[in-house]
């Protein structure tokens, strides 16, 4: 059984990974749990991280010194670590701010409809809960960079304990087109997160990302 490695195993997605590993026997894993500022186990076999931008960065290099794969979904990463994950060789990499793979299809349907509706008034909204520190989300800001939307154009709210809405809007003066994602648990990302985690575990060094893991599933489901 492999070993994972869940950085910021006392957050919310913390705690749904290690649920989930428990609830899913059939992907071979077993949880180690770790907070800031505690040592590293001695031997794991991925990481698989959302915690904080210092805490990706302890787990990252953690990763490369035991020679193991390394997964970050946590978001505001300083520049100078991205550009050090994306230029990774020896370990296999992986970042998204949001790993569903539903999410990923998202972007992509916005994308497309920025094309299809040249000339429309494109408006990006996004709901979170009130403890996300983050605004707009990392999500918001992948979605406004499809449709090539400056950040401080997309609105966004913090209600309660919202998991994530995000809402483009394309209208004219004759009618609106609204696309809407609404993930009801966060669930949805933890599971994602997991099953791209074993994925990571057969690939060889290098940097991924949601649209390598989404041309997998693609030509898998195709077989």
């Amino acid at each position: 059984m492999k070993k994972a490695l869940i950085n910021g195993a006392e957050g919310k997605m913390g705690r749904a990974l290690i649920r989930l590993i428990g609830a899913r026997p059939e992907l071979s894993l077993q949880a180690l749990p770790r907070e800031s500022g505690q040592p590293f186990p001695a031997d794991f076999d991925v990481v698989i991280d959302f915690s904080s931008p210092q805490g990706a960065q302890e787990a990252f290099a953690a990763a490369k010194h035991k020679h193991k794969p390394f997964l970050t979904g946590t978001t505001n990463l300083p520049e100078t670590f991205l550009f050090q994950l994306q230029q990774e060789e020896k370990i296999a990499s992986f970042f998204a701010p949001n790993v569903s793979l539903s999410v990923y299809f998202f972007t992509e349907l916005v994308r497309q409809a920025a094309k299809m509706y040249g000339g429309y008034d494109i408006k990006l909204h996004e709901i979170h809960h009130v403890h996300k520190k983050d605004a707009p989300s990392g999500t918001a800001k992948t979605l406004a960079d499809a449709v090539n939307m400056p950040y401080e154009k997309v609105t966004y709210e913090r209600l309660g304990e919202t998991v994530g809405t995000h809402i483009a809007a394309f209208d004219s003066p004759f009618d609106e087109i609204t696309l809407a994602h609404k993930a009801v648990t966060r669930d949805l990302f933890a599971n994602s997160a997991l099953e791209i985690a074993v994925w990571l575990m057969k690939r060889s060094g290098g940097f991924y990302t949601m649209s390598d893991y989404a041309k997998f599933k693609l030509k898998d489901k195709k077989k």
